[in-house]
């Protein structure tokens, strides 16, 4: 008896267990978004790093579907039910877009796999206007209420918000002038096409590097701490104007995701998370690191899609 347990336990041993799930086809890595903005630039980074450090069996493909403010991203990965081989990177058009337009989605309709950063806002000026501080722009706003154009991505989004938010604090009006993504919005001002913008620090960062543009507030409790921006102040200690705003960057899948291929990109995208190339592009693009799976990531979309139907019913931005 004792050799039949000792034959068994050896048989046991030597049997390979079953390999974990990995990737079997190209993933298709969806950006709700137009090429430029800020989830566009990560996603992109997130390809790179993979490919660089060999992460990933097989090659992730970013897609850009930005129509109809995301909505065409999201309800394509709402109709992947079950598939293992998309994702798609989130930011606030998360909440904004179905509170706004009433289309059939909700984030509860994905897979949450990870949160990766929280993005922050910038208050900025083209480099050639005569405003060197935020209450001298907001003067001159207030001067000509109505006449001065805000540029930000999409409608009823979050640089909408902000946007009234902000206009709601100082009593004066912008027009707002939506564009389909972060990038393009920097470069309208960078071109005079828009007065103001509030973009992502990292939309703007090579403007600013350049002499384009100059940031006048950041929109959070406190100053970013990264050396390249730490000198700007808060909209609250430039302004009097209590505003802070932080976007989600993470990534979620298609509904019912195999619970085996969710691990499997939760353990990837940690691995891009703690490479040197994901750590300075946190740095330089003054994103704040918020890496978070599980209840915990839930947990934190749950708050925020109430912030948002917040921010959002004070805006009138909510679908009637």
């Amino acid at each position: 008896m004792n050799v039949l347990v000792a034959l068994v336990s050896i048989l046991f041993l030597v049997t390979p267990a079953a390999a974990a799930w990995e990737p079997t086809k190209p993933i298709e890595f969806v950006v709700p978004a137009g090429t430029g903005g800020g989830a566009d630039q990560m996603a992109r980074l997130i390809h790179g790093i993979a490919e660089k450090h060999k992460l990933s069996p097989r090659p992730i493909v970013v897609v850009n579907k930005s129509g109809g403010a995301g909505a065409e991203g999201f309800l394509h990965v709402k109709g992947k039910k079950g598939d293992a081989h998309t994702i798609i990177i989130t930011l606030s058009n998360l909440f904004t877009t179905p509170l706004h337009t009433g289309v059939p989605f909700n984030w509860k309709d994905l897979t949450p796999v990870a949160r990766l950063a929280l993005d922050q806002f910038i208050l900025w000026v083209n480099a050639e206007t005569p405003y060197k501080t935020a209450k001298e722009y907001a003067a001159a706003v207030k001067e000509k209420s109505g006449q001065f154009k805000m540029g930000g991505t999409g409608s009823a989004q979050e640089d909408q918000i902000i946007t009234i938010q902000l206009e709601q604090a100082l009593g004066v009006k912008f027009t707002y002038v939506p564009f389909k993504g972060g990038g393009e919005v920097c470069v309208n001002l960078v071109g005079k096409h828009v007065d103001s913008t509030v973009n992502n620090p990292i939309e703007c960062a090579s403007h600013w590097k350049a002499g384009r543009v100059r940031p006048l507030a950041v929109f959070d409790t406190g100053r970013i701490p990264e050396p390249d921006w730490k000198d700007i102040p808060t909209v609250k200690d430039a302004l009097g104007a209590d505003i802070s705003y932080n976007m989600l960057r993470g990534i979620f899948g298609p509904p019912d995701m195999p619970k085996e291929a969710v691990e499997w990109y939760v353990a990837f995208l940690k691995k891009v998370y703690d490479t040197p190339e994901f750590k300075e592009y946190l740095s330089k693009g003054a994103l704040k690191p918020a890496f978070a799976t599980g209840a915990e990531y839930v947990k934190w979309v749950e708050g925020a899609e109430q912030l948002h139907k917040d921010l959002m019913t004070k805006g009138g931005l909510l679908k009637k």
